[in-house]
Order: structure tokens, then C-alpha cells, then sequence
């Protein structure tokens, strides 16, 4: 365990942090894009990492080691199973592949972190190494915005014996290159700071000063601009929106019903008044072009097409039917892919489980724990964030498993004690025995004296 210390603010039930080596290397494995072949696998170091670890995390998972079962457990691992029986209907030849790639990937990721991260001391370590990484990256992200070179992309190919990602080129925008990083494309570089910002700035409040908190999230925030991608942008604007309605109405207990309220009102009226669709609508000003707007439409209408003339298995890693026109196969629509690629249930068991865990962990009780309603606010916003934006973005590899490794950092809170420490930040034995009650006690009336 990796202890780090810090001064704890005046909610805060601890100023300690500790953070597993298992989730340190994992963090360090999802920016090191270091890739081996190994026969017809193309072994990151984030997947060697997860093979290695993965089968004896499952089996205690499943045993209990780690909590009873949950649902997102049950419905995750059902996902992975339906992947599987849905290659092996479209393409028996590629399971294996497929499956040591990319089903490890999802369901490692969410396992490392339903094992390793059960108490606040763990999450907030998780947060301070996430944010420590970003602000490790920044030169190299401000050098490449400025000459559009991946430096340390290239370092690695450069390497022999190993392989990288491949160098993208992306059309600069507003005079600035596309930030890629570490990462298969700038807009994984951008979600993941996106990504990084609310659990920065509201978890931490109570772990950093205020200056400092405020410095390390415009960090965070300002590398995710980097990336110039319209899909992190949309994430850390929906987080920024969703902190300030906490603070301005923070005296309302029912400020979030209000919120979706306002949000139901808005999609039957645009329903109701426009032409397009509130999807189409959505999607329109969820891109930095109207060009790239009209795309994504397209995309989505011919997405839908296939998902309907292949309900039950999808299509596979078979292509996709679109127009002749559409070049090229990109489709930017992570929800949509599952369900073209996997058909309906292996979208819809995915989604169920992610609803299931994010509204769980909204309607858990952690009345008078100020700590653990900011890590709850925190990991809630940046799931709402990435809700949204997963429908104008499609992740894989790398931030794909990181996407589902941050969603599982959050389930230890359906089970939070609220205003409790951990055994190790207290001087006390750990027992759950009350004081002993003072054997003098004091009242009015004068000590009986004994008579013989």
C-alpha cells in the first residue's frame, strides 16, 4: 500500500490516503502505450496487466471477497458473455482474439477497481495518482499542441523489440494542434481528463486547500481543452454546469428532481416544436461544426438501420451498411456500437448495469458525511458527463477499460458507513463498544453512609 498524507480539511475524516500498487500500476499502464506481439495477439502492457490479474480478482469477486455481488457484477459479466456468443455467431474465427483484447479490457478494468478500491482512503488516493499523472503529462501536452508531436508516442516506437499507438493527424483547430498524448487519439486524451475533473476538484475539497485544489483542477481542465475535442469539451461543461447548480441551490433538498424536471420539460418541448428529433437536436450542438453535426446524424440514422436488421447478435466486426459516399466505417456513437456490434441485449445488459450502479449509488443514504457526499457528487457528475458523452464519442483500447475501471471505483459507496474512520486512521482499538460509563457519579443528594 502506498500511503500518502495530507492535511485534512474540516469535514474530513481523515487527512490520509492510501492507494493499492495494483491500481498505481494500472493507472500507469492506461498512458504507456507499450505494445508486444505475442501469435495473433497485440499485448499491451494495460492488457498483460489484466491477464495476470484478472481470473484471481474474478474468482474472489464471485466468492464474496469483495462485498456481496452487485448488480452492475452480474450484469457486466453477462455483457462479456454476450459478447462472446455474438462474435462467435458473426465471426467464430476472431473470438479468441476479440475476447483476450477487448472483453479483458472491459471487464478487468471494473474488477481491479471493485477489488481494490473499497473505502475512501483508496478512492481519493486513486484521484490524487490520476491527477499527479496528468500534471506529469502537461509538458509534453503543451510541446505537442505547439508542434503537433506525440513526443514520448514516438520515444516508444522509436524503442526496439516494442510498439506504440499510431501517430494521428488531426485538423488543427482554432490554430492549435490536437493534443493525442499517450493515447490511440486526442479524444481519449480529452475524456480522460474530462474524466479527471470533477473527482479532482469536488472529492478533493475537502483533502487540499482551497488554492491548491483550485490550481491542480484548472490543470486538469485545461489539459482536457487541449485535446480540442467536442466530446471532453461537452463532458467538463455538463460537470462545471452540474457543480454550480449544487452551489446555487445547495439550501434545496430537491434541487436534482428540479434539474431533471427542467431537462424532461426541454426534450418534449423541442420534441414538440422542432423538426428534428431531440437526438439530432442534441447532437447538432455537441460539435464544434455544423459539418461534423450532420455527419454524426447520418451516422446515427444508418447506425440504427443495422441495429434493426440485426436485433439479436449484431453485425459483429463485420462492416457496417451505410451509403457509398461514407468512406469511412468511424462511427461515433459508443451506446450505438454496442448495439450494432452486439446487437440489443449485449447493449441493453451493459446499460442496465451502468444505470443500475450509477442510480444506487444517487439514492444511498450519506447523511452528515460531508467527505463521502463530496466523493459521491464527485464520481456521480463524472458519470453523468461520460453518459453523455459516450453518445458523440467511441472509445477503445486503453480509456476503454479506464472508462469502466472509474465506474467501479465508485460502488464501494453502496455500502459506505458515513462518518466513520478506518481502523488504521484512529488510535482506538476498533471495537464498536460504547464508553464505559464513569464509575463516580454526581448528583444532588449526599453519598449513603453505611449503618451497623
Amino acid at each position: 500500500m502506498v500511503t500518502l498524507h495530507s492535511p485534512a480539511g474540516p469535514n474530513a475524516s481523515s487527512g490520509r490516503t492510501t492507494t493499492p500498487l495494483l491500481v498505481i500500476l494500472y493507472l500507469f499502464a492506461v498512458v504507456l502505450p507499450i505494445y508486444v506481439h505475442a501469435g495473433p495477439l497485440l499485448l499491451s502492457a494495460l492488457r498483460v496487466l489484466l491477464l495476470l490479474t484478472i481470473l484471481p480478482l474474478m474468482a474472489k469477486l464471485l466468492m464474496g471477497r469483495y462485498g456481496r455481488l452487485m448488480l452492475p457484477d452480474i450484469f457486466f459479466v453477462l455483457h462479456t458473455l454476450w459478447m462472446i456468443v455474438a462474435l462467435a455467431y458473426n465471426n467464430p474465427d476472431r473470438v479468441i482474439q476479440q475476447t483476450g483484447s477487448v472483453g479483458v479490457e472491459f471487464i478487468g478494468g471494473y474488477i481491479i477497481s471493485r477489488a481494490c478500491i473499497r473505502d475512501r482512503e483508496s478512492f481519493l488516493g486513486m484521484v490524487k495518482w490520476l491527477s499527479t499523472i496528468i500534471i506529469l503529462l502537461l509538458p509534453f501536452s503543451l510541446l505537442e499542441a505547439r508542434t503537433g508531436n506525440p513526443t514520448l508516442i514516438n520515444l516508444i516506437r522509436s524503442l526496439p523489440g516494442v510498439g506504440s499507438v499510431a501517430v494521428v493527424y488531426a485538423e488543427p483547430r482554432f490554430g492549435i494542434e490536437r493534443v493525442q498524448s499517450t493515447f490511440a487519439h486526442p479524444i481519449h486524451f480529452g475524456l480522460l481528463c474530462s474524466v479527471a475533473f470533477s473527482l479532482t476538484f469536488v472529492s478533493m475539497k475537502s483533502i487540499w486547500s482551497r488554492a491548491k485544489n483550485i490550481f491542480i483542477s484548472g490543470i486538469v481542465f485545461c489539459s482536457g481543452l487541449l485535446a480540442l475535442s467536442s466530446g471532453a469539451f461537452l463532458a467538463l461543461i455538463l460537470q462545471i454546469g452540474l457543480i454550480l447548480w449544487n452551489w446555487a441551490l445547495r439550501r434545496l433538498h430537491w434541487r436534482w428532481w428540479l434539474l431533471v424536471g427542467l431537462f424532461a420539460t426541454l426534450y418534449v418541448a423541442i420534441d414538440l416544436l422542432s423538426t428534428r428529433t431531440p437526438i439530432r437536436v442534441f447532437m447538432t450542438y455537441a460539435t464544434f461544426s455544423p459539418h461534423t453535426a450532420y455527419w454524426r446524424s447520418i451516422i446515427f440514422e444508418w447506425g440504427m438501420i443495422n441495429v434493426w436488421d440485426n436485433p439479436i447478435f449484431g453485425i459483429g466486426l463485420n462492416d457496417w451498411v451505410r451509403p457509398s459516399y461514407m468512406v469511412s466505417g468511424s462511427m461515433d456513437n459508443f451506446w450505438l456500437v454496442l448495439a450494432v456490434r452486439y446487437g440489443i441485449p449485449g447493449m441493453m445488459v451493459l446499460t442496465i448495469g451502468f444505470l443500475a450502479g450509477l442510480f444506487r449509488v444517487m439514492a444511498v443514504s450519506l447523511k452528515g458525511d460531508e467527505q463521502l457526499i463530496n466523493i459521491r457528487r464527485a464520481w456521480v457528475f463524472t458519470m453523468v458527463g461520460l453518459s453523455f458523452t459516450l453518445a458523440t464519442v467511441h472509445i477503445w483500447t486503453n480509456i476503454y477499460s479506464f472508462v469502466f475501471f472509474i465506474f467501479g471505483a465508485g460502488m464501494w459507496l453502496l455500502s459506505a458507513d458515513p462518518n466513520t474512520n478506518s481502523a488504521s486512521d484512529d488510535d482506538t482499538t476498533g471495537t464498536d463498544m460504547p464508553p464505559k460509563r464513569p464509575e463516580n457519579r454526581y448528583t444532588r443528594f449526599p453519598p449513603k453512609t453505611s449503618t451497623k
